[in-house]
């Protein structure tokens, strides 16, 4: 297979991409992982012993990601079966932080806030960028990998904080969350916003949204919810990631105006 070539120039010649571009299908990919983490954990705990459950979470997360690091240059199937197993292990990580230790929402998310703005304080310090134009080599795909962990545990616990913490309910947390992520759109675009910041604010609210749309469909009417039940959300989801990957190969990415735009200003991160 030949290695994926993002076309906007902010690689340096020969250098491979480790992680894909933020085209449109890379952003649909994305939410439609993250509500399959949190109906799949969600089932996966319903169904068996919880420890055991985050066990096979991790264990599932730990060999996807070997898989994924082991590549060395962006493989659609592969990425993305690693930020399915992400989608999974943060939820559980999110939730063990709340149900296990006794936190509440508001102090799981404002811990996991500090790890992430860690995780990107010692990344952009050891390399000089958050760009993911520039994920080209093991030590800057690690801290990619952190940061995504840590964007999927705090959207988790900021989707639980709005939706059962704060009372509103799952699908006002969705109104709420889709136009929250609209707020990078516009920002990048009229307010100057960074291309770098504007890519992980979106990142880090996908996961909110994908969780309460998830929620909304799978937990019962009593909850507030439509009631189909985590493991149908699970299958439904898993399978729409399927589609959307197997797109990524018959449709070749390229790149959106946030990736392609003003690249010297995406490097600087």
């Amino acid at each position: 297979m030949t290695p994926y070539r993002p076309r906007t120039g902010a690689l340096e010649p020969g250098s491979v991409s480790r992680v894909p571009e933020p085209t449109l299908v890379f952003w649909a990919t994305k939410a439609a992982s993250t509500a399959l983490g949190e109906a799949l954990s969600d089932f996966s705990i319903r169904i068996m012993d919880p420890v055991v459950a985050v066990f096979l979470g991790f264990v599932f997360f730990a060999l996807a990601l070997v898989l994924q690091l082991t590549r060395g240059r962006y493989v659609p199937a592969v990425y993305w079966l690693a930020v399915a197993a992400v989608g999974v292990f943060g939820t559980m990580a999110a939730d063990v932080m709340h149900v296990v230790i006794g936190l509440s929402y508001a102090a799981t998310a404002a811990l996991y806030a500090v790890v992430l703005a860690g995780t990107f304080a010692l990344w952009r310090r050891t390399e000089r960028t958050l760009s993911v134009h520039q994920i080209t080599t093991t030590r800057r795909e690690l801290y990619y990998w952190a940061a995504v962990v840590g964007t999927f545990a705090l959207g988790t616990a900021v989707g639980d904080l709005t939706a059962v913490g704060l009372g509103l309910g799952y699908l006002p947390s969705v109104f709420l969350f889709a136009a929250a992520i609209m707020l990078p759109a516009v920002g990048y675009r009229y307010w100057r916003w960074g291309a770098v910041f504007s890519f992980w604010f979106a990142y880090v609210l996908t996961r909110p949204l994908g969780a309460s749309v998830a929620d909304w469909l799978g937990k019962p009417s009593a909850e507030g919810g439509l009631g189909v039940g985590s493991g149908w959300v699970s299958l439904g989801f898993a399978i729409i990631m399927i589609v959307l990957v197997a797109v990524m190969y018959v449709r070749p990415q390229t790149s959106t105006a946030l990736a392609s735009r003003d690249a010297p200003r995406a490097r600087v991160g």
